[in-house]
This record gives C-alpha cells, sequence and structure tokens, in this order.
C-alpha cells in the first residue's frame, strides 16, 4: 500500500489536476469516442449523400480513376491531384484535389463502373472536423500543444488515481458501489469503479496521444532508448527537362518493392523535389491503412526508401503500436466498443470528482461554521 505522504501528494495532484484540465478532458474523451467508429460513419454519411455503391466484380485499376476525374474537372485546371484512398474496405475510391486556395476537394469514384458519384470539401465533413476537434480544438498547433499537455496530465491523473484506489487495503470494496448508502458514498464508488475499471485505457490513450502530438520530441528519445537508427527525409533528384512517370509506372515499382502488400493510400508529389508515398498494408497488419510504405522518386521511379512493418526495428514497432492502443483496434470489434465507453469515463470522473470536491468543500465550511458558533457561545 502506499505511503501516507505519497497518498497526501497523490491526493493533491489529482485534486487540482482534475479541477483545472477536467472539461477540456472531457471534450477530448468525447470526440475520441467518436471517431473509434469513424471510418464506418464516414462511409454511412457518404453512402446516404452519394447513393450506396454495390460490388460488382473486379475493381477498375486507380489510374483508370484518376483519369475519370481529371476529365471530369478539365475547367478547373487549378485542380491538381493530392491523393487517392484506395483502401479495400471503402466503397468507393476517393480521389483527393487540392485547388490554389489550398481547401482539398473529395471526390468520390464508383470503383466497379468509373462513375463519379460527388465531391465534398474535405474540411466540411463530420469525419475532419470531429478529428481536427479531437487533436488540435480547431486550434492548429496552439490547439495540437494544448492537447498534448492535457494528454500528459490525464497520464499523470491515472498514475495517481491508481495510487488513491481504495482497493489496495481491501480489494473486494474497491470494486463494489453501494446504491443504497448515502449519495455522497454512491458517488465516491461510481468514481472509484470506473476510475479503476478505465485506468489502464486511459493511460495509454493519454501517452500515445502525448506522443503524436509532441511526436518531433518523443520519436527521436523513442528512437534513442531502443537503439533505432533515424531515417532521412527522402526527396526526388528533379532533371532538366523530365516529366514525372506514370502513376502506372510508380505503383508497379512499389507492388515490387513490397510483394503481397495492399495499396491503401498514396500521395502525390507536391513539389519539383517531392517524392511519390506508397501507403500499404500486410495481412497481418491491424491498422486499416497499414504502416507499411514505398517511397520512390517522382522523375526515375528509383526506391528511396521501404517501410517494412513487419521487419521494423523496436522503434517503429512501438510507434507503429500506438494506433492500436489509441484506438483500441488491438481486440478487433470489441475492443473498439470498449474505448467508446472509455471516452465516456472522464465525463462520468469529471463529474463525481467535482461533487466529492463540493461535498468536502461543504464539509469544511460547516465544520468553521460550528467551530465559529461554539467559539462565540464560550465568549458570551
Amino acid at each position: 500500500m502506499p505511503s501516507l505522504k505519497l497518498r497526501n501528494l497523490a491526493f493533491k495532484l489529482h485534486r487540482y489536476i482534475g479541477l483545472a484540465v477536467g472539461l477540456l478532458l472531457v471534450w477530448v474523451g468525447l470526440t475520441g469516442s467518436l471517431i473509434v467508429f469513424e471510418d464506418e460513419i464516414d462511409e454511412f454519411l457518404v453512402g446516404h449523400q452519394f447513393g450506396h455503391v454495390i460490388a460488382q466484380g473486379q475493381r477498375l485499376p486507380v489510374e483508370s480513376a484518376l483519369n475519370l476525374v481529371q476529365a471530369a474537372y478539365a475547367t478547373r485546371p487549378d485542380f491538381k491531384p493530392h491523393s487517392i484512398v484506395t483502401q479495400p474496405e471503402k466503397s468507393t475510391y476517393i480521389v483527393r484535389l487540392t485547388p490554389t486556395d489550398g481547401k482539398t476537394i473529395e471526390v468520390f469514384v464508383n470503383p466497379y463502373n468509373g462513375r463519379i458519384l460527388g465531391d465534398r470539401q474535405q474540411t466540411t465533413s463530420l469525419r475532419f472536423i470531429a478529428i481536427d476537434l479531437h487533436y488540435s480544438l480547431l486550434a492548429g498547433r496552439t490547439g495540437e500543444i494544448i492537447v498534448g499537455i492535457a494528454g500528459l496530465l490525464l497520464f499523470v491523473l491515472s498514475i495517481t488515481g491508481l495510487i488513491l484506489w481504495p482497493g489496495w487495503r481491501r480489494l473486494i470494496s474497491g470494486f463494489r458501489i453501494k446504491l443504497n448508502a448515502h449519495r455522497k458514498r454512491v458517488n465516491f464508488d461510481i468514481h472509484k469503479v470506473v476510475g479503476i475499471v478505465s485506468v489502464i485505457f486511459l493511460s495509454l490513450i493519454a501517452f500515445t496521444g502525448f506522443c503524436w502530438n509532441f511526436e518531433d520530441f518523443t520519436k527521436p528519445a523513442i528512437y534513442a532508448v531502443t537503439g533505432t537508427p533515424s531515417k532521412s527525409e527522402p526527396v526526388s533528384q528533379a532533371l532538366p527537362g523530365q516529366s514525372p512517370l506514370s502513376l502506372v509506372e510508380i505503383l508497379q515499382k512499389a507492388d515490387a518493392a513490397l510483394p503481397g502488400a495492399v495499396t491503401t493510400f498514396f500521395v502525390f508529389p507536391s513539389k519539383p523535389e517531392g517524392i511519390y508515398s506508397i501507403y500499404k498494408k500486410f495481412p497481418q497488419e491491424v491498422n486499416s491503412y497499414g504502416n507499411s510504405a514505398v517511397y520512390l522518386d517522382q522523375y526515375t521511379g528509383q526506391v528511396l526508401r521501404v517501410d517494412n512493418a513487419l521487419e521494423a526495428p523496436v522503434g517503429d514497432r512501438i510507434f507503429n503500436y500506438f494506433d492500436q492502443l489509441h484506438y483500441g483496434t488491438f481486440g478487433g470489434f470489441p475492443t473498439r466498443i470498449l474505448y467508446v465507453f472509455v471516452g465516456l469515463s472522464p465525463l462520468t470522473l469529471f463529474i463525481t470528482g467535482l461533487r466529492m470536491y463540493r461535498y468536502r468543500r461543504q464539509d469544511k465550511s460547516g465544520r468553521q461554521q460550528t467551530v465559529r458558533i461554539v467559539e462565540h457561545s464560550e465568549t458570551s
């Protein structure tokens, strides 16, 4: 059992951190519950808006879909291909075009007949808004810093909550809620039980979220601790008068570099020294987009770097696991459902914690008032 001095310190940290960032953690938790099923929700909304796609044989080559989109938007020469989502689980190809104003357009293409279903501005989609709210509060890098710090404080709350948990003295009572007891006791019991049930998952979510939002610091630190060599950023060598290779050639070279992996997403080069980034997924990978990738020179097709998730060094494997731990995909559908409720737990903990704080203040005020009455009666 933790010492009295440690418990007192943990109590103060737990109380004041909870009061300081409780509402922010509630917001992050609620948006986190929403994006656990971001793919499924977005698929439903796209189907409702543009019509559902019925699988009919083989999918068209991706380059054919791109050509159809470019022909359909030929009157907008400022629309440049940014990326294409080819994830097999999705019912459509998603071709993203970036105009000169920088507001990316998502064009949805039926992958079986090439029909363009419609388009939308990426930043107006519920998915994009929910993710942006979760990671940065719609406030750019400043918001990312705030949410990252909140993640670190949530990790501290989880540790201090573990120290304060009464079940260390009597295990069974730590998981018991006495519904027929006084409202103060019921409130306390709900707080301790919800806290201990969710603490491990909240700790993982908090730590991974902090690491992501401060990746420029945490990734080199993890690489240093694990002895993982840092990766250089690949760039294309621009050659005078030479045009970029076709998408067909690039995809063929990427497939040859990572045989057995399915292409899920790729990004076009946006500047002369830019590269083709082809993201892939092996059947053994859990992440829906995969953690494998091939980076190629846009002019020569030379493979500049290959990230094979199945053969990744320790540092990269740790970061690759972050996605599973943060979204709860490590156990499939059941753990994703669990993570929806974990995302709701900060709301319950904040409400019950705030009530505990108010009860404590009321008790303290009542005791002080009693002392003043006694002192007054003694001097009268």
